[in-house]
């Protein structure tokens, strides 16, 4: 799910640079956005009544501040500091700061929220990033003054911050999630890209970019909250951090490039980033505590509770939602930082 969200948010860039020609990057983020709630506004629409809406738990009122904090980082904040700061920046520096989401994701993850990792995922994501680092650079480093930067880097922690948020409620639908963030920040945005002097582009294009934004923004974040309930945030931020690459490697094929060597050392470093992560194996003994909650689930090792009246029948075998309890239990398997094993480690 990371990756296959990488792919499509990475798909993107050549696209989004076509149609850059015509309407200005504050306008077109906004369409995005935009694109990416509608259509899964239509999604969620026509989605209830059926038997797989009552897979998914729709968000809740202790969800509301986690959400809102990611919309207004990341959906807000952050796209206004890197207008500012790429209007100050030359593109050398640009885009290797750029690169600082992944970074910035993983350590808030790993610090400030505790999240597991080890050595390996340390290198793992080390190499991603440098992979990326080699991808965006131009053969010289100008910076052009400090303000640009500053404000590059202050956009990359926004959405550093709105990617641990939005794993506070990845056991929340993430189709609602995903709607919700797409048409608050694509209204912000597009907004401000008025008040700014902007003009609507063309109507093919604006067609165009809602359509981008419903695959490359939309069905990509949909993915990407799934893995982070899976995952944990900083090994889905490092698998999401190859977007770049999967970006310049469509380029090649859009605009005709030839594959230069900072491509070819990128595919390098992000190979062995990407291997480190997947072939990672995690085990030991661990106590889940007493817990209640609500997400989409089968009836695996961690949910052997009973069904009360009300709920979905206990012998479904296919994913579904209902508040449950987790009975305190000690055991030993292989797991990830998902959201049933946010445990504290000796």
């Amino acid at each position: 799910m990371a990756l296959a969200a990488a792919v499509l948010f990475g798909a993107s860039a050549p696209f989004a640079k076509l149609l850059l020609s015509t309407s200005s990057p504050q306008l077109l983020a906004g369409l995005l956005y935009l694109g990416s709630g509608i259509g899964l506004g239509i999604v969620w629409v026509r989605r209830q009544g059926f038997a797989q809406a009552a897979r998914e738990t729709p968000l809740s009122p202790r969800d509301v501040p986690w959400l809102a904090g990611a919309i207004a980082f990341g959906g807000v904040v952050a796209p206004v500091l890197l207008m500012i700061g790429l209007s100050r920046s030359p593109a050398s520096a640009a885009s290797l700061l750029l690169n600082l989401e992944g970074v910035f994701t993983a350590l808030l993850a790993w610090f400030v929220f505790h999240e597991n990792f080890d050595r390996r995922i340390a290198l793992g994501m080390l190499a991603i990033v440098a992979g990326g680092a080699a991808l965006s650079w131009e053969g010289r480093l100008s910076w052009g003054g400090m303000t640009g930067p500053l404000a590059i880097a202050a956009a990359c922690l926004c959405w550093a911050i709105d990617n641990n948020f939005t794993q506070k409620v990845s056991a929340g639908d993430p189709v609602q999630i995903t709607m919700t963030k797409g048409l608050v920040a694509g209204g912000i945005n597009t907004g401000i890209a008025f008040l700014l002097g902007a003009s609507w582009p063309p109507a093919a294009r604006v067609g165009a970019a809602l359509v981008l934004g419903f695959l490359s923004y939309g069905l990509s974040l949909v993915m990407f909250v799934l893995a982070l309930r899976q995952l944990g945030t900083a090994r889905t931020s490092a698998y999401f951090s190859t977007a770049p690459f999967v970006g310049a490697l469509l380029s090649l094929i859009v605009f005709r490039e030839r594959p230069t060597t900072s491509l070819i050392v990128a595919a390098a470093l992000m190979g062995i980033g990407v291997w480190l992560h997947v072939s990672e194996r995690h085990e030991h003994e661990h106590r889940h505590q007493d817990k209640e909650h609500d997400h989409a689930h089968v009836h695996d090792e961690h949910h052997q509770h009973v069904h009360v009246p009300g709920d979905p029948p206990a012998t479904d075998p296919t994913p579904h939602s209902h508040r449950h309890r987790h009975e305190p239990l000690v055991h030993s398997h292989a797991h990830y930082p998902d959201i049933h094993h946010r445990h504290a480690h000796d």
